[in-house]
């Protein structure tokens, strides 16, 4: 359906101002607006397939969330968190729908995208009218998030692109099979070369910094928060998730089933945290759901 535009918007944060990148897809004019939320360490190059198959529908906006990719990164990296996404959000929101009088739009996000989803879809009035939560929920598995804040912080360095994408393979083999090509590209999109010559991970490694906060008694609390805006969740939503995730159990997922918005359920054959959006059969899942109206 044609290539996407890249364009930005000025978010403000309690340090400052900073320039959030984001790629548009489908007829500029479209008012129906689709938003494509990725997670913690990747782009919002990871929806292109899912947006080339539904830019013929919707205006297609996936965003690099403050501190990845071509946006820029945070003064105060103790701001790379929920309720900072969500206001960056709520302004490039404004900016897309500024010629629509409700301001709706359809959201996908993934694992951390759906957090972002997640809040702001439990707010009044929230803009979100379908949401789509790809393989995260309100109990976050403590080893798993372990996990990924370790691997978030660590300042790697690659001699070249191969050694980089062997790497971002190893690491993401949650996904589920993938071709040769398919990891190309979901290496590609997450490593830049530095002006040395060596290959690095595409984000602020200040990311990492609010997850060494995180004490039992914080993560209590947040899960407490998590469950409450989860269950003010009003619009239709379809839930995600990898048949082997380690983020999102499977008894999470049926409890999420039958509290809140009482999401229909997919579960990913094959697949761990998190489903990549990128093939046919999960393409048509979330079509299928959003075309349901």
């Amino acid at each position: 359906m044609g290539e996407p535009r890249l364009k930005s918007v000025q978010c403000s944060s309690p340090a400052g101002l900073h320039r959030m990148a984001y790629k548009e897809w489908g007829d500029p004019a479209n008012p129906r607006v689709l938003v494509c939320v990725h997670g913690v360490t990747r782009v919002a190059d990871d929806f292109d397939a899912l947006a080339d198959a539904m830019s013929d529908r919707y205006r297609v906006v996936c965003p690099d969330v403050a501190g990845r990719g071509r946006s820029e990164r945070l003064r105060d990296p103790n701001l790379y968190v929920v309720p900072q996404y969500v206001a960056d959000m709520v302004t490039l929101i404004a900016r897309v729908t500024a010629n629509d009088e409700d301001e709706a739009v359809h959201w996908v996000g993934t694992s951390m995208g759906g957090l972002i989803g997640m809040i702001l879809a439990s707010f009044d009035n929230s803009p979100i009218r379908r949401l789509v939560l790809n393989d995260i929920g309100p109990v976050l598995d403590p080893a798993a998030m372990a996990r990924i804040g370790e691997y978030i912080g660590q300042d790697l360095r690659f001699p070249n692109f191969e050694a980089g994408a062997r790497f971002v393979k190893d690491v993401s083999s949650s996904f589920g099979p993938h071709s040769d090509a398919e990891w190309h590209k979901l290496a590609s999109d997450v490593l830049v070369q530095e002006s040395g010559g060596e290959w690095v991970r595409h984000y602020d490694l200040g990311l990492a910094r609010p997850f060494a906060a995180i004490t039992p008694e914080r993560a209590e609390q947040d899960q407490a928060a998590l469950w409450a805006a989860y269950d003010a969740i009003r619009c239709p939503t379809l839930l995600l998730r990898g048949e082997l995730s380690d983020l999102l159990s499977r008894a999470t997922a049926e409890e999420m089933t039958r509290r809140g918005p009482k999401p229909i359920l997919a579960e990913i054959p094959g697949v761990g945290h998190a489903p990549t959006l990128m093939h046919a059969n999960q393409i048509a899942i979330v079509r299928d759901f959003l075309s349901t109206e």
